[in-house]
């Protein structure tokens, strides 16, 4: 009888690995990269012999001892759609292949971030895509530290229509678009970002050895134990303190939310604004809202709610109906819901907002609304507001997928051998806590990538910081300020661009909406450097060099295009010089031809430069005459 288990099971196996499989990438509506040779692969039972259909020609293959299997199929030029056969003891029939041009997307939020979250400001433009000839693939945000993944756990390609719009990167689709425009290339994006990752969880086990830092604490999580340790630990605190809130929460408990209820004994805050600033001061745990206004004359079917951003999370009501909610602070909370829970006259909405940590309350400087129809009811202004529990603040939770290497063995390595053009980067707002090593581990990143790809030095396109947090009057230090300089740095690694973002951020958001303009200025850096447009003008200037003449400096710069300009025609702004002692003061600025001249009357021997050189240097106005600003920099003689 045992001996009988045992076939039945080997020959359960045996039709198990006899079937072919192949990987999450090489399937319907992939994009394969254009005018390279091409690797199929997968996994058959050992020695099965595979055989590939393609473009009216016939390819073969034997799997290995180890089930492992590739076909190079010769370059194919741009074009599709194609089908795709493979046989072996099992078909499998591909349908709807293009070839033309991969783009890898990585990076951190600003990169991962879909057009869901940017379809009201860009509606219209949303309202028209529907263009197959753009695809995605959404790589599943997972981590790995014991080895390299060999493949995906889920993911398919899906064009840019109407129903798929909403999950493709913003960024990496405007980009797409942008070249697809101008080329009529088929494009691939892979999507293989996370939000909140430092550049170190890019880099594999090999390279990251060249930071002794963050190779020790890999070690630590490479057999999982110790992150499976944490992350229970860090879930039952979390349990604890969610569970404590909702169960004593006394505006839960009474009904907060009853449009009906008694609150005259409740303060008054003005919203947009903090609680902290109140007699309530900086507390912990759950504090409720609520506001009276007026409609007028409800003719509408449907409403929207708009209450800019909110720390930490909220759940809404309008007149004691439930609208919305929204989990943590970053998504612009944006609630549509049927005007049937309005009535003529006066209405009352109630916010319950849940703060684990830090200042709670509403972001400045977002709008604070009720949209009906045409009409805009403003909700900004004075709202009445009482601690339904306090709370100490939740202990932070230790991010595990953002340890170094686990999210190059679940994300990045299963994808080496499909065939790219190059990558689209967008990452280093979790970087800023060390900037000075930025540079290293960027180049770090470039270099492993290239080397397991085995294409040559692709190219690596990349966004450099925008604009962020409030703007300071004096010349200071800043991390996101030295890395930008960093970023800038890495220009000097062969076949990348960057794009200066300087202009285009929200300084109460580090997700900035405009999107568009972002893809657009990745996509001149690919159109000059990786599809020949030599005499485009892809970025704004860039420092190059300077000199000292008396109490002046003589600046210097590349990408100047047709000339250098201050926007607006205002005086140039955002220069500071220092002597050797290192004191920064704002220089005067002037433009001569295409140099840039720096004093202050103070500084008899200026020796060091800097320019945007702040979190959010609002002031920095330099650009060519081709609209591009200048990067952000510093530099001593």
């Amino acid at each position: 009888m045992k001996r009988i288990v045992i076939l039945i099971a080997l020959c359960f196996c045996n039709g198990i690995y006899a079937q072919i499989k192949l990987p999450r990438l090489i399937s319907d509506g992939m994009v394969l990269q254009r005018d390279i040779p091409l690797k199929i692969w997968g996994w058959a039972s050992p020695d099965e012999k595979i055989e590939i259909n393609f473009n009216q020609k016939k390819y073969k293959a034997t799997a290995a001892k180890d089930g492992n299997w590739m076909v190079m199929l010769p370059s194919q030029k741009a074009g599709g759609p194609y089908g795709m056969t493979l046989t072996a003891s099992n078909t499998i029939v591909l349908k709807n292949i293009l070839i033309g041009d991969v783009w890898l997307c990585s990076g951190q939020s600003n990169m991962e971030l879909p057009m869901e979250r940017v379809k009201d400001k860009y509606k219209d433009v949303i309202a028209k895509i529907d263009n197959s000839n753009i695809r995605q693939f959404l790589v599943p945000d997972q981590y790995e530290f014991a080895k390299e993944n060999v493949d995906l756990s889920s993911g398919e390609w899906l064009s840019a229509n109407p129903g798929n719009i909403l999950k493709f990167s913003a960024v990496a689709y405007f980009f797409a678009d942008e070249i697809y425009q101008k080329y009529k290339i088929p494009i691939g994006l892979i999507n293989s970002a996370l939000g909140g990752s430092p550049a170190e969880c890019w880099i594999s086990a090999e390279a990251v050895k060249k930071f002794p830092e963050y190779d020790t604490e890999y070690q630590k999580f490479k057999d999982g134990t110790l992150g499976s340790q944490i992350e229970e630990s860090d879930k039952k605190i979390s349990s604890t303190w969610y569970s404590t809130i909702n169960k004593e929460d006394e505006g839960l408990k009474n009904k907060w939310s009853n449009p009906e209820l008694e609150d005259t004994d409740w303060k008054n805050m003005n919203i947009p604004g903090y609680w902290a600033d109140t007699e309530l001061g900086n507390v912990n745990g759950v504090v409720w809202l609520r506001k009276e206004f007026t409609v007028s004359n409800l003719k509408e079917s449907n409403a929207k709610l708009i209450l800019g951003r909110i720390v930490d999370a909220d759940s809404v009501y309008v007149n004691g109906n439930f609208v919305g909610t929204t989990s943590y602070m970053y998504p612009p909370r944006i609630y549509s819901f049927d005007a049937k829970f309005l009535k003529e006259g006066k209405n009352e909405i109630a916010i319950r907002v849940i703060n684990n940590s830090g200042k709670g309350g509403f972001v400045e400087d977002k709008p604070y609304q009720l949209l009906l129809g045409n009409e805009v009811i403003d909700l900004k202004g004075s709202w009445k507001y009482k601690l339904g529990i306090k709370m100490a603040a939740l202990p932070g939770q230790t991010f595990i997928r953002w340890k170094p290497v686990g999210l190059y063995n679940a994300m990045i390595a299963p994808l080496k051998n499909y065939g790219i053009k190059g990558v689209l980067w967008y990452q280093g707002e979790s970087s800023t806590k060390k900037p000075e090593e930025y540079s290293a581990l960027m180049t770090t990143l470039i270099t492993n990538w290239r080397t397991e790809w085995k294409q040559g030095d692709f190219p690596f396109l990349y966004v450099q910081l925008t604009n962020f947090m409030a703007p300071k009057t004096e010349p200071g230090e800043s991390n996101w300020a030295a890395l930008r300089q960093q970023q800038k740095n890495t220009l000097a690694v062969s076949n990348t661009g960057m794009a200066v973002t300087i202009d285009l951020g929200e300084w109460n958001d580090i997700h900035p909406l405009n999107k568009y303009d972002v893809g657009r200025r990745l996509s001149l850096s690919a159109r000059k450097m990786v599809y020949g447009e030599k005499n485009l003008v892809a970025s704004g200037p860039l420092f190059k060099s300077m000199e000292q003449k008396g109490n002046q400096l003589v600046l210097s710069f590349t990408d100047i295009g047709s000339g250098l300009m201050a926007k607006d025609n205002q005086p140039l702004k955002a220069f500071e010089i220092a002597g050797n002692d290192g004191k920064f003061l704002w220089a005067n600025a002037v433009i001569q031809g295409d140099k840039i001249i720096l004093s202050n009357e103070t500084i008899l021997n200026p020796t060091r430069v800097r320019y945007a050189w702040a979190d959010n240097p609002n002031q920095a106005n330099l650009y060519n005459k081709e609209n591009l600003p200048a990067s952000p920099f510093e530099g001593s003689l």
